[in-house]
C-alpha cells in the first residue's frame, strides 16, 4: 500500500483546510485509514479514522465537531476537511493504512498502522 498526502499550507486562524491522501497498491487489504499529526517537540497524535470497509469515521476529541473524514471510493481518496483551525492545529499531518485485522481495533494508536503517507505540513496563524 503507497499513501500520498497532500493539501498542507499556511491558513489563518479561524479558515479552514482539506486534506487528501490517495491510496494506491494494495487498497483491497486496508481496514482502516487514519489522519495523524505531529507538532514540533511532541509525539504523533491520533486526529480521525475512518473503517474503510464500512465508512464508519472516528474523531479525536480535540478535533471533533470541527473536522469531517470523507472518502471518494473511485480515486481511492480520503479526505480531512478541518475547520475553525487554530494555532494548535499546526503539524505535520500523516495519513496511514491498518491492513491486520487485529490492528483495526486500535485505530488511534499509530502503531496499529503498517503504511504511512510522506506528511504534509499545515500552519496556522494567529
Amino acid at each position: 500500500v503507497q499513501l500520498q498526502a497532500s493539501g498542507g499550507g499556511l491558513v489563518q486562524a479561524g479558515g479552514f483546510l482539506r486534506l487528501s491522501c490517495v491510496a494506491s497498491g494494495r487498497t483491497f487489504s486496508m481496514y482502516f485509514v487514519g489522519w495523524f499529526r505531529q507538532a514540533p517537540g511532541k509525539e504523533r497524535e491520533f486526529v480521525a479514522a475512518m473503517d474503510w470497509r464500512g465508512g464508519s469515521t472516528y474523531y479525536a476529541a480535540s478535533v471533533k465537531g470541527r473536522a469531517t473524514m470523507s472518502r471518494d471510493n473511485v480515486k481511492n481518496t480520503v479526505f480531512l476537511q478541518m475547520n475553525i483551525l487554530n494555532v494548535d492545529d499546526t503539524a505535520v499531518y500523516y495519513c496511514g493504512a491498518i491492513t491486520s485485522y487485529y490492528s483495526a481495533r486500535s485505530y488511534e494508536e499509530n502503531s496499529s498502522y503498517a503504511y504511512w503517507g510522506q506528511g504534509t505540513l499545515v500552519t496556522v496563524s494567529s
